[in-house]
């Protein structure tokens, strides 16, 4: 029984020509099939919705949008917005892993299904799938495929394509479910407790602990705020998003330089660093590949590990309640997720703030 990767990630959306329009448009996403949902969504709900895939990459990401109010996908924009509903492992035997999940304390939604390879919205090739509970409203459907057929061609970047893989998915949880979402995902997959850290900023503090299977094909950041503190941005998602949910996907880019400006020339905007953060970069963190110059044109930030360095970029949110993002990452052989940048930022911010304050003579 072996976790082999994220399949697919599944929205579900209010407007599916516009939320594909954002990803296509703006992210450089390709609309690969439209058809209804598989046999595996609860109550084999495809009658009531309409979906689209969209590739780049190794990724996969399918919309839904209910056409009937009785679909799972009405009641959830209705809860959260627009958002991730739905987070699929690849797996080599869905029998046996959807009876290890719910061995290990998932709750069934819908039993293992063998489907021909007509299924077109799961991909070519498919063989099985099943529904079990994940966190809050997000559930994880497992996927069984006959073989390697479609996703040898989904590996291959196409000209024009910025994107190759997902690199993990940021989850907020309400204060106190931390420790339990950790040992749920080790009872019910076999995932590991990797890193773990407490940041402070200011008055305000989160608990970040990263899971990943045994492969590491599956990175989950799992982010819990300290309620004895100041409400900060994770105590906003949960109040706005009504409960848990993915804050945001990271997409992985073998060149982060190019793909930022390649999205801003569509209209994608993304968070500023101030003049600081850049100036005390090399003093903090010493010389890297990409020229300070460069990464401060393009905003991108910038960390390193033991293991190598990280670049990385914010978007700016443009969900109706200002919850879900995405994060644009290359990775030079590091392994972690620029933690260390969160406080830098503060820190530049706060200097510029007291330079403003003291005018420009001071």
């Amino acid at each position: 029984m072996t976790i082999l990767g994220i399949d697919h990630v599944e929205f579900y959306v209010a407007d599916l020509e516009k939320a594909a329009a954002v990803l296509c448009r703006g992210f450089g996403f390709r609309t690969a099939c439209a058809a209804p949902a598989g046999p595996g969504d609860p109550g084999n709900a495809a009658v009531g919705s309409r979906s689209l895939l969209l590739r780049q990459g190794c990724i996969k990401l399918v919309l839904t949008a209910a056409s009937s109010p009785g679909h799972p996908a009405a009641d959830f924009v209705q809860r959260h917005g627009d958002g991730v509903a739905s987070i699929a492992f690849r797996t080599d035997d869905v029998r046996r892993q959807f009876t290890a999940a719910i061995g290990g304390g998932a709750q069934p939604i819908a039993a293992p299904v063998i489907a021909g390879r007509e299924d077109r919205l799961a991909g070519e090739g498919l063989v099985g799938q099943a529904v079990v509970s994940g966190f809050g409203d997000v559930r994880h459907r497992l996927v069984e495929r006959d073989g390697p057929a479609g996703e040898e061609e989904a590996a291959q970047r196409r000209d024009g394509e910025l994107f190759a893989a997902l690199d993990h998915a940021a989850i907020c949880l309400l204060p106190g479910e931390l420790e339990a979402v950790v040992r749920f995902y080790r009872d019910a997959f076999g995932f590991a407790h990797t890193f773990d850290e407490r940041i402070e900023v200011g008055g305000q503090a989160m608990i970040s602990k990263v899971i990943q299977d045994r492969n590491g094909a599956v990175t989950f950041t799992l982010l819990e705020p300290d309620p004895d503190l100041d409400p900060g941005q994770i105590d906003q998602f949960l109040s706005a998003h009504g409960g848990a949910g993915v804050q945001h996907l990271a997409l992985r880019t073998p060149d982060i330089v190019q793909a930022v400006r390649a999205l801003s020339g569509r209209g994608i905007e993304f968070l500023t660093a101030p003049a600081g953060y850049y100036r005390a970069l090399p003093g903090r963190l010493g010389a890297f590949p990409i020229p300070v110059d460069v990464l401060r044109e393009v905003n991108v930030l910038a960390d390193r590990d033991q293991w190598g360095q990280l670049f990385q970029i914010f978007s700016h949110s443009t969900h109706e309640r200002r919850t879900f993002f995405f994060e644009l990452i290359e990775r030079r052989g590091a392994r972690t997720f620029g933690s260390g940048n969160i406080r830098a930022l503060y820190e530049a911010l706060n200097e510029e703030q007291a330079s403003q304050s003291h005018g420009p003579d001071r």
